[in-house]
């Protein structure tokens, strides 16, 4: 049976919903503050589709570690307590779940996400010819420079997936990193690279011309109408559109909704990323790179090198911060001096809404038609397939790909 479906929130997120919702026969309407699709979180992210590297951030030793970095400069993490009650709520969270054991039960419910997502992608640039975003299979070659970090890893590696590297191995395998400081790397072949920008528009585009979806961009939802454990409309300014099931998708400001019983666990991590053009005189590594010890991940996306790194838990202004785009573009010089022209490199800041325990939100709410489809943190564009396929098979009433322990919405 046909749903019709209103989708707050125009990111990859909530893109990829609605793909998968037209794909299953039903009728879509995607809103967005934005005029344009895919531009805030999903514009310029770190490019790499990490599906076996999906950790929670939340681990044993987590807290003291980052003691560590805020007593640096260079830190990959930056803190900044405010008078919030929220932040305050989501950092206690997060501190509860650094054990290794809720780590260990969490990565696997993010593991099995990641998994369908591969296939639901791959299912879509076959069957539907979905091209046109720089996909490539180029494999992930995480580098290390110190050796306790090293062996830790070394000792988790699966042999059916995963390769064990020498730094002389690294150079043979990437040859851009011949003269970097690293010892050593464990290489995944089968990861994947894209544009999530690109991604997003290919995605809008083959929804328009799909007649079932059209889009209301530039309106903000102000209010949504409910009674007797439904929701009935939503507010767009001063105009109200009934709605038959509602998602909601837009990210770390779904929370600002005010639905009772619905006290969303999100909070934006902020990112940042370097867009570096790549011309004929440059080295850029093909291999999708990520720096461990400085937390730095390489893409290269076409002609361009995407640069991305950085947690910085600081509230909710997305603005540019030089010092820290700064210190990206300085490692960067260090580790791929001829990789691009850094002078030139388009400078983004994203809003990343993530959850205490690193695993998003996805299906039922307290209310009966209101769908959640939040709280991907880092991982949006590596997991968004996977999450709209269940998000369109739960709506549809079918039994979802994957097992859904742990995935299921935890918000009243």
């Amino acid at each position: 049976m046909a749903r019709q479906v209103c989708i707050i929130g125009g990111g990859v997120i909530g893109l990829a919903s609605a793909y998968a919702l037209v794909r299953a026969g039903h009728e879509v309407v995607v809103i967005d503050a934005r005029d344009t699709l895919g531009s805030e979180t999903s514009f310029a992210n770190g490019g790499q589709l990490s599906y076996r590297y999906v950790a929670p951030l939340a681990d044993a030793g987590v807290p003291l570690q980052a003691i560590g970095w805020l007593l640096r400069g260079d830190s990959p993490l930056k803190l900044r307590p405010r008078l919030d009650p929220q932040q305050w709520r989501w950092m206690a969270a997060f501190i509860g779940a650094c054990r290794g054991s809720v780590n260990q039960r969490n990565a696997a419910h993010l593991l099995r996400l990641a998994s369908l997502s591969q296939g639901i992608l791959q299912q879509w640039r076959e069957d539907d010819r979905l091209e046109g975003f720089d996909w490539r299979r180029n494999g992930k070659l995480v580098t290390f420079r110190n050796a306790n970090n090293f062996e830790r890893a070394r000792s988790k590696v699966s042999a059916v997936h995963q390769q064990v590297l020498s730094a002389a191995d690294c150079a043979r395998l990437e040859p851009t990193l011949a003269d970097a400081d690293f010892i050593g790397g464990i290489y995944t072949p089968n990861e994947e690279v894209a544009d999530c920008h690109a991604f997003c528009q290919r995605l809008a585009a083959r929804l328009e011309a799909s007649g079932r979806c059209r889009f209301v961009l530039g309106r903000k939802v102000t209010g949504i109408h409910h009674a007797e454990g439904a929701v009935q409309a939503i507010e767009l300014g001063g105009e109200v559109m009934p709605v038959e099931h509602l998602v909601l998708a837009a990210g770390h400001r779904s929370g600002e909704l005010g639905l009772p019983g619905l006290a969303l666990p999100l909070y934006p991590l902020k990112g940042y990323s370097l867009s570096v053009p790549i011309g004929a005189q440059h080295q850029a590594p093909s291999i999708s790179i990520t720096d461990y010890d400085r937390k730095v991940v390489y893409a290269r996306l076409g002609e361009q090198l995407r640069v991305a790194a950085m947690v910085d838990i600081v509230g909710f202004d997305a603005g540019l911060e030089p010092k820290r785009l700064a210190l990206i573009k300085r490692q960067a010089l260090e580790t791929f001096p001829m990789a691009g022209d850094y002078d030139r490199a388009l400078e983004w800041a994203g809003m990343r809404p993530a959850t205490p325990t690193g695993v998003p939100l996805i299906g039922a709410s307290p209310y009966r038609n209101l769908w959640m489809n939040l709280g991907h943190g880092a991982l949006g564009f590596t997991l968004a397939c996977g999450s709209g396929q269940l998000l369109a098979e739960l709506i549809g009433q079918r039994n979802p790909s994957i097992d859904m322990q742990g995935l299921t919405p935890r918000c009243a």
